[in-house]
């Protein structure tokens, strides 16, 4: 509609300047000099209001883009004019202003969010690109190092000339215990250090613990795994809002010069609309992932009480027979002994069960004679346990170590939250989950209280 309004604008000015010149020539060969005059200040009057209605709408939209390119949104133009087709560009443009204000401000929220992880977290990480300028060292590694601020690998070797020699190279490298001594003692410290891939360039991910302190190996793998997870769900994210973003801002600037507006077409107007839209639902949608990572973090404390091992059982077959949407296989409750009590969070277990059942379902929907076993019992260490056990595919053992990392998944559907939740609600209980799987034989989650 804006480009429309502005073509029709155009036409009108030149048919009016075109008239004011055929008539000014007209009288003057009729020598009818006094209208000769009307028409030619007609003429000067249209020319030098087309110029500056073009150089108008120009400005506005050079100052639109100058404001973005400055992340200055407070620019607004006014939508109450006596001209319909600036009246409308200006309407579009402050939406389009809102637009962009909200992703950017959605973008910083979640950029804040993830240094604040990375800033609270109990291991040191930082990030060193191919020049060896680290980006980013969180607080713990600068403590751990006893060195601040870390800008560059070569202040290493203020540290310590054989920690300078890890990363001289600016090469990845496998698990490394290194025994460094400062003031503060001698520390025993695990670093590793890992390729991640950013925006098509290459850093460094250092991952960087003292193992008696904090984290085991393996722990500090789940780290890595974690980081790298979620930059591949938030580049998914992030990716095609850059293309679709330089895709709309192609058809306002040709180079460094913007595109007149009576070159705007009906159909760039809607692609435009229909990518904003998309934009917006990319922001929505990794939105949606750090919820569930907030969840996953704010975990309550356990509520526990003595609760019948039958009966939690009992109900977490009658909601797992809800599930309508997925195919009906067997479920049997063994419990033994039947009296059997566990001091638990209802809720919280509940919650570990019934995930792990709907993923017990989901693996047996196209399996004829699929049978879910809910269990309970004491095992050979006087240890009470609950268990939940199918005999679908299994579980092949290269995803054995991944499942429990947040946010992994092999699914299309679903945030990959629900086994790390699980376990850690287990590691509030002070207990353990762990997995056994013999592909098409059986498959069964073990929580151990």
């Amino acid at each position: 509609m804006v480009s429309r309004n502005i073509y029709l604008q155009m036409v009108l000015r030149i048919i009016f300047i075109t008239v004011s010149a055929v008539a000014a020539v007209y009288f003057f060969f009729e020598k009818q000099y006094i209208a000769t005059g009307i028409a030619t200040i007609l003429l000067i009057a249209q020319t030098s209001s087309l110029i500056y209605f073009v150089n108008q709408t120009n400005r506005k939209i050079a100052y639109f883009f100058d404001a973005i390119k400055n992340e200055d949104f407070t620019l607004r133009f006014p939508e109450k004019l006596s001209v319909k087709s600036l009246e409308e560009l200006n309407h579009s443009l402050n939406m389009l202003n809102a637009m962009i204000q909200d992703i950017y401000v959605k973008k910083q929220a979640q950029e804040q969010y993830y240094q604040e992880i990375l800033r609270q977290a109990d291991i040191g990480i930082f990030t060193v690109n191919p020049k060896g300028h680290i980006l980013y060292a969180n607080p713990t590694v600068q403590d751990l190092l006893n060195y601040r601020p870390l800008n560059h690998v070569k202040q290493l070797k203020m540290i310590d000339n054989e920690l300078y020699a890890l990363f001289a190279d600016l090469a990845p490298f496998e698990n490394t215990i290194y025994k460094l001594g400062n003031e503060r003692g001698n520390r025993e410290l695990s670093i590793k250090c890992t390729p991640i891939n950013i925006e098509e360039n290459t850093l460094l991910l250092v991952v960087v613990h003292d193992i008696h302190k904090e984290l085991d190996e393996k722990e500090t793998d789940s780290w890595v795994k974690l980081i790298r997870v979620l930059t591949h769900e938030i580049m998914n994210t992030i990716t095609p809002i850059t293309s679709i973003s330089e895709s709309i801002l192609s058809y306002f600037k040709s180079g460094s010069k913007l595109i007149e507006p009576e070159n705007f077409s009906q159909d760039q107007i809607n692609t435009t609309a229909k990518g904003l839209e998309v934009i917006k639902n990319q922001g929505s949608d990794l939105m949606s992932f750090v919820q569930s990572y907030r969840t996953f973090l704010s975990m309550p404390e356990p509520d526990k009480e003595l609760v019948s091992a039958l009966s939690l059982l009992e109900k977490i077959k009658i909601l797992l027979d809800e599930q309508k949407d997925l195919k009906k296989v067997k479920i049997e409750i063994l419990v033994k002994p039947v009296e059997l009590e566990l001091y638990l969070d209802e809720k919280q277990i509940t919650q570990v069960l019934l995930n792990l059942g709907k993923n017990a379902q989901q693996s047996l929907e196209n399996q004829e004679n699929g049978t879910i076993q809910l269990i309970a019992g004491i095992n050979s260490n006087d240890k009470k346990y609950l268990k939940v056990q199918d005999n679908g595919p299994g579980i092949s053992s290269e995803l054995m170590d991944e499942i429990f990392v947040p946010f992994f998944t092999t699914k299309n559907t679903g945030t990959g939250i629900g086994l790390s939740l699980s376990k850690q609600i287990m590691r509030l209980h002070g207990g353990t989950i762990k997995v056994q799987s013999i592909p098409t034989v059986k498959t069964s989650f073990v929580l151990v209280f």
